[in-house]
């Protein structure tokens, strides 16, 4: 990726944090800034091939997620998206799978998402003075670093890469680790990062907008009922009466 776009990719990212009220080295809450920019977002089990895609009107913003991808990997997919929705100029139906495919545009996408979601300065003031000096980051540092960031441990070893703080001989050691014993040994009990999660959540106005339609008689309630269960929610269920 040339220099340009690079620095362009960084800014718009900077943009998109102070947009939402995020300073420049916290840690992205996805779930939260999905909520505030109110995009419909819905989380599926899908073929491992397929991360995700996103959808943009006139009116209305759409993610869909696999939840059967891990939560960090889902967090960095949201964040690609992003970048379709907020920084593309022509956003289009979208199909993605981060990481994988090399098509210019996804690249980009790829590249703001780690920015965003892994600031450089937030990563550089919690590594220890030490190693950042010696530029050999342990494997203690990168735990805290995707712990605390909210993602995988191959989206933050790449990142770590892209900044300089890893070699290459770093890097493959690391990268070669197993990533749920490896958070066992160091103390992580909660895997919840690192597994699957988030199967037919419904973030967004959706069921509002259905329940608005009912209470103004302008569907029927079987219909508001079916609205309903297409994202997961059977109001007929014995456990809700």
């Amino acid at each position: 990726m040339k220099k340009d776009v690079a620095s362009l990719l960084e800014y718009r990212a900077f943009e998109f944090r102070r947009d939402n009220a995020l300073d420049a080295a916290e840690p992205v809450n996805i779930k939260q800034v999905l909520r505030k920019q109110n995009i419909l977002t819905q989380y599926r089990p899908l073929s491992d091939s397929f991360s995700g895609m996103c959808l943009k009107t006139d009116k209305y913003k759409f993610i869909l997620v696999n939840s059967n991808h891990p939560r960090g990997r889902q967090h960095f997919t949201i964040a690609h998206e992003f970048y379709h929705l907020f920084v593309q100029d022509i956003c289009e139906v979208h199909a993605c799978n981060p990481g994988i495919n090399k098509e210019p545009q996804e690249v980009e996408a790829d590249y703001f998402a780690s920015v965003l979601l892994m600031p450089e300065m937030g990563i550089r003031s919690m590594i220890p003075d030490e190693e950042l000096r010696n530029k050999q980051v342990s494997l203690s540092t990168v735990l805290k670093l995707e712990q605390y960031f909210s993602v995988s441990r191959s989206a933050m070893l790449v990142r770590l890469r892209a900044l300089s703080l890893l070699s290459t001989e770093q890097y493959d050691s690391l990268k070669s680790i197993p990533v749920l014993r490896s958070a066992l040994e160091y103390g992580y009990s909660d895997l919840a990062l690192y597994r699957p999660g988030n199967e037919n959540l419904v973030i967004g106005d959706y069921g509002d907008k259905a329940r608005r339609l009912f209470d103004g008689e302008k569907i029927s309630e079987g219909h508001y009922l079916d609205l309903l269960s297409k994202i997961g929610i059977d109001l007929t269920a014995a456990e809700y009466e």
